[in-house]
């Protein structure tokens, strides 16, 4: 089994575990290539999301790529691999199963188990759909995304439904591939900005639609909440 974080304090809210491994700044070169995000963020070949309700109450986010399951909770994610059920699809990984029939599922941790109902599908972004890109966050209320170019260290922005829209380069100021955390920040010093990527169960907040990431972008003395997901080749 390979998990793409180790849980600890498995309760009903499944607490992330794990040490953090930080990786220093990358300067930004000429002909610099873009860096290599954690695979928690990709739907790993599945070509859907889902996310279900739970009680006690919590979102979960899940994606089933051929002969695994990939698991967001809203602390961390768990790549699981099939286990022999009489009736349904069973995975498990450490102290964590997930158990599903139909549009119904349990998960089951050494303190406790949550009681599913699948709530809403979502298609994968694909890079026939975003041309060049290899992720993709966005959020509401202004409506605003941004996407990171697959070639290059380079940040397009766009803000405010589309009115604004700036491309800049950027540099990796923190990297967990253990905990699927990234932080950049602009590589210009006369227009600054931050974006916090975290793997997580994240459902759009008008649309319901579940994302593998959190999404938290910084720039003009303003602070932007969304989800997000990385898009494979």
């Amino acid at each position: 089994m390979s998990r793409l974080l180790a849980p600890a304090a498995l309760g009903l809210t499944l607490l992330l575990g794990g040490c953090a491994t930080a990786t220093p700044p990358a300067p930004i070169t000429s002909g610099a290539q873009a860096p290599l995000l954690p695979s928690v963020l990709f739907p790993g070949g599945a070509d859907s999301f889902t996310a279900w309700r739970c009680s006690p109450d919590q979102a979960l986010v899940t994606a089933a790529p051929e002969g695994e399951l990939r698991l967001w909770s809203a602390h961390g994610a768990w790549r699981l691999e099939p286990a022999v059920v009489a009736s349904g699809a069973r995975y498990e990984g450490g102290r964590v199963s997930f158990w599903n029939k139909g549009d119904g599922a349990i998960v089951e941790t050494s303190r406790g188990r949550l009681e599913c109902r699948a709530h809403m599908r979502r298609q994968a972004l694909t890079r026939q759909q975003r041309p060049g890109v290899m992720f993709l966050g966005r959020g509401n209320e202004p409506g605003w995304t941004a996407s990171l170019a697959h070639d290059r260290p380079e940040a397009t922005l766009t803000l405010d439904y589309g009115t604004r829209q700036q491309t800049l380069p950027y540099r990796v100021t923190a990297l967990d591939n253990e905990a699927g955390r990234v932080v950049l920040a602009s590589g210009r010093g006369d227009t600054p900005f931050e974006l916090r990527i975290e793997a997580g169960a994240c459902l759009d907040d008008m649309s319901g639609e579940p994302f593998p990431a959190r999404v938290t972008l910084s720039v003009d003395g303003e602070q932007y909440r969304g989800c997000g997901q990385g898009i494979a080749p």
